[in-house]
């Protein structure tokens, strides 16, 4: 096996180049908005973040795991900035006590900052500039801080609470651009109200979201949406637009229709016009799709909604690639502290992503990260250049049968 000669080796660790991506004037102007640092002289805010991001990345399992990882780096906090490791008392405090309104204001501060970054791709087949997909998450909690869902158990047994990530992703950067947490229990739709949509863009979302209120006044204002409709939900057909007949091995839009919906505001019954897709997907299975928008065409209009498995995937990257089976704090507080530092985990990896411009999956990015962490490679290299490669066999080597196989990242 060849010598690889070509490594890059840098005078900073991994994780520290993924900390300098951080304004931190940014952070110390919330930290001041905030007086989030008044009563934590021994553990300021950015210690808490710089700790918090360890744990996530290096997916450490509780605080303990955390304060006795920075331990054994001692001698390399000074890269970061650290004395010495906190206290696993002085993290728990930390948790509980400094508000996470910090955390989520810095998340989407960094929105802002990284937006040049994160603008640059577009889904090839979606006509609208602005395109967003809704939807929520739940994640069950070992306590009962905050309720969940489900039926109460029976004799002693203890139910599990829950809460609820509500979510509006933009579907071209992958992002989050809206969140909300709140406990497993409370109903979805009710989160629609909260979005802040600009003129002319289009947003996806299920069955689960539908309210006629919400979507007639989203359609004064010019927001297109599309979502599935209720099986009980009840209509007028106005006009058939379209209407063919499948085989069993076709797929594709079968009926479109114009149709009125009733609404209720302020204790008067209103009409809501839209268009009503139906469509056959590749497994035989039937979907009903309505819309505020009759200007992109039906097949488009099944395709938006097809990209709302988008936030699936982005839901499923965060459980599978981050922690959020064990918490490190036991309040409210810290939990949502936590998920917010997730979040801005995930961002981060997102913005790598674009800079080093990887085919390679989110899941590949974030295990180099985690075993590369304290690494003192250069981080862009890393993600750009870590694949199989075939080193040439120099003259006169002896032949044998096995290719001659490197890995170039190690």
């Amino acid at each position: 096996m060849g010598k690889d000669i070509e490594k890059k080796l840098v005078g900073q660790p991994i994780f520290n180049q993924i900390i300098e991506l951080l304004p931190r004037d940014k952070f110390d102007l919330l930290v001041s908005k905030y007086g989030a640092d008044k009563y934590y002289k021994q553990f300021p805010s950015w210690i808490q973040l710089v700790s918090m991001l360890f744990g996530i990345f290096s997916r450490c399992d509780s605080s303990g795991e955390i304060c006795a990882g920075m331990l054994g780096l001692q001698g390399k906090l000074n890269y970061l900035g650290l004395e010495s490791s906190p206290a696993k008392s002085t993290f728990g405090d930390g948790l509980r006590d400094r508000t996470n309104e910090l955390f989520q204001d810095f998340y989407f501060e960094l929105l802002n900052h990284f937006s040049s970054v994160l603008s640059v791709s577009r889904i090839e087949g979606v006509s609208f500039k602005d395109f967003y997909i809704f939807d929520s998450t739940t994640i069950r909690l070992f306590s009962d801080i905050m309720k969940g869902v489900g039926r109460n158990p029976k004799g002693d047994g203890k139910k599990k609470g829950g809460l609820k990530v509500h979510m509006m992703i933009d579907a071209h950067a992958d992002t989050a651009k809206f969140v909300k947490i709140s406990e497993a229990k409370m109903h979805d739709k009710k989160f629609l109200k909260y979005l802040i949509l600009p003129s002319g863009s289009m947003i996806v979302f299920d069955k689960a979201y539908n309210h006629y209120l919400q979507f007639a006044q989203w359609t004064e204002e010019g927001i297109n949406f599309v979502c599935r409709l209720k099986d009980n939900a009840k209509y007028e057909v106005q006009q058939v637009l379209l209407e063919k007949e499948l085989t069993d091995q076709e797929f594709g839009v079968m009926k479109e229709e114009h149709i009125h919906i009733k609404y209720v505001e302020n204790k008067k019954a209103k009409t809501l016009c839209l268009r009503k897709i139906t469509y056959k997907d590749e497994k035989g299975r039937i979907y009903k799709f309505i819309t505020n928008n009759f200007e992109i065409s039906n097949e488009e209009v099944a395709f938006l909604y097809k990209k709302r498995w988008n936030i699936e995937t982005m839901f499923k990257k965060m459980k599978q690639n981050f922690q959020l089976h064990y918490f490190y704090s036991e309040t409210e507080n810290g939990i949502r502290t936590q998920i917010w530092c997730t979040l801005i985990a995930h961002l981060l990896l997102i913005v790598l992503k674009a800079i080093t411009k990887t085919q390679k999956a989110f899941s590949t990015v974030a295990v180099l990260v985690r075993i590369h962490l304290i690494s003192h490679l250069d981080i862009m290299w890393l993600i750009e250049n870590c694949k199989r490669t075939y080193s040439k066999r120099k003259k006169g080597s002896i032949k044998n049968n096995s290719p001659n196989v490197q890995l170039s990242c190690f």
